[in-house]
C-alpha cells in the first residue's frame, strides 16, 4: 500500500458511513523511519505524524519542518513527560496521576490529551479499565488537562472484523461520559489492519504506520 491509497480507502469508508473524510485525522505513525521517510510523506501533503518514544520524537521533530503536528501515540513514562510535552500537538495515551501531574508541569498550558482506555482489559496493555474512565476524567480535567477524547488499542485482529465489538464499546463509553463530560469527543482507534471498520464505527483519529511507510525499520532515526 502507499500513503494515497491509504487516504483513497480512508475517503471510501468514510463515504460508505455517510461521512466526510475531513472528520478523520490520518496520523502517520512514522516510529523508526528515517526524517527523509517522514519528508516524503509530508510533500504529498500529510501533517499529522506520529511517535511512541520520546527520544526519538526530541531527535526528529528540530530537522522537520516546523507545521507537522506531532501525536504521541505510545505509552510515556512520567520522567519523559518534559521531552513530549514542548513538541505535541496532542498526547494520545494519558492513564495515570502521575503523568498527568507531569504533563500539567511547565510553562504555558499543555496540549491536550486522550485518556486511553484498555478496552480488551487485557493485563500485558497500558491504559485504564473501561470502569475506571469516568472516575478518571474527573480527577484529569480536577488537576487541569484538557482531555479531547478516548483513545484504545484492541486485541490484535486475526480478522479486521474482529475488532469491530472493541470500537463499538469504546464508541459506546465515549457517549455515555460525554454527557457528563462534553469537551470528551473524539475517538482515537483503528491502525492499518483495521482502519476501515474503525472509521465505520466512528473514529474521528486513525493511527496509520505499515500502510503508508512500509515494514517497521530496526533502527530509528
Amino acid at each position: 500500500m502507499s500513503y494515497r491509497e491509504v487516504m483513497e480507502r480512508v475517503a471510501e469508508a468514510a463515504g460508505k458511513s455517510g461521512r466526510v473524510p475531513d472528520e478523520i485525522t490520518v496520523v502517520a505513525v512514522s516510529k523508526t523511519m528515517s526524517t527523509d521517510d517522514i519528508l516524503a510523506v509530508y510533500r504529498e501533503g500529510h501533517r499529522d505524524f506520529g511517535e511512541n518514544r520520546a527520544g526519538e520524537l526530541a531527535a526528529k521533530a528540530p530537522e522537520l519542518p516546523d507545521d507537522i503536528r506531532w501525536h504521541f501515540v505510545g505509552a510515556l513514562q512520567s520522567n519523559k513527560a518534559r521531552t513530549v510535552r514542548g513538541v505535541v500537538h496532542l498526547l494520545h495515551s494519558m492513564d495515570r496521576r502521575s503523568l498527568a501531574k507531569a504533563w500539567m508541569k511547565g510553562p504555558g498550558t499543555p496540549p491536550p490529551v486522550l485518556a486511553q482506555v484498555n478496552i480488551g482489559e487485557e493485563p500485558q496493555k497500558s491504559g485504564l479499565a473501561p470502569a475506571e474512565v469516568e472516575d478518571a476524567l474527573g480527577w484529569m480535567e480536577g488537576m487541569g488537562l484538557d482531555v479531547v477524547g478516548l483513545m484504545a488499542i484492541p486485541p490484535l485482529p486475526d480478522d479486521p472484523e474482529d475488532s469491530r465489538p472493541h470500537f463499538q464499546r469504546l464508541r459506546h463509553l465515549r457517549d455515555e461520559v460525554a454527557v457528563r463530560h462534553p469537551a470528551v469527543l473524539g475517538l482515537s482507534m483503528g491502525m492499518t489492519d483495521d482502519f476501515e471498520v474503525a472509521i465505520a464505527e466512528g473514529a474521528s483519529v486513525i493511527r496509520v504506520g505499515r500502510a503508508i511507510f512500509g515494514p517497521r525499520k530496526t533502527t530509528g532515526a
